[in-house]
């Protein structure tokens, strides 16, 4: 199936900059690995182009379930197959926070994640030796939907969490991982109670 044809299904067929990207980068991706080597087929690879290239647009939003059906693949599947084209394209995509917001109505949260984001990099970058701090990379979106996610939660308030994991194009266990790290390291400033201890761990001590 062209990309065109792909486009016009996810109604971005009036999209032509977005259809030129993913065609670019779809060439840049047969030139520079085998997408079938990590279970990407032609079709499937097709639409990651598409999103790959509209990520950059914040007017453009993907119908999610018609890309997943149109894939054939589920939804974690689709996820790590993203995140591998990504990583093979040396491919960042960027989340705006602002964005997640207002596609889950929750605009009042903007500054908190921004506060607690910048409070996450310092202490983390605090704890790294100074050789290390150069190479810590934040600027993946896993660290903006865990932020968002645990304002969110301090906050009260309710919305879907494996939604806000497809949005930001990760797995599951990356998002969990970032999210502990995330609250050990600021949990006076998201206010999110450690699990307690095993009793018999207690009296160990």
């Amino acid at each position: 199936m062209d990309i065109s044809d792909i486009a016009k299904k996810l109604g971005l067929s009036d999209s032509k900059h977005i259809i030129r990207k993913a065609a670019e980068l779809r060439r840049l991706c047969d030139v520079q690995f085998d997408s079938s080597a990590i279970g990407v087929g032609e079709i499937c690879k097709a639409i990651i182009c598409l999103e790959i290239a509209a990520s950059g647009w914040e007017e453009v939003i993907f119908d999610r379930p018609t890309v997943i059906k149109l894939s054939g693949m589920s939804a974690k599947a689709y996820n790590r197959s993203l995140n591998a084209m990504q990583n093979g394209l040396g491919v960042k995509t960027k989340l705006d926070i602002r964005e997640l917001g207002i596609r889950f109505g929750c605009v009042r949260l903007i500054p908190f994640v921004q506060k607690g984001l910048s409070l996450y990099k310092d202490r983390f970058l605090a704890a790294l030796p100074a050789s290390r701090r150069t190479s810590a990379d934040f600027t993946r979106p896993v660290f903006t939907a865990v932020a968002f996610y645990l304002c969110a939660k301090k906050h009260k308030l309710k919305f879907d969490k494996l939604k806000l994991i497809e949005v930001c194009g990760t797995s599951e266990s990356e998002f969990f991982s970032v999210s502990t790290s995330m609250k050990d390291l600021c949990h006076d400033f998201f206010g999110i109670l450690k699990e307690k201890k095993d009793p018999k761990d207690v009296k160990g001590n």
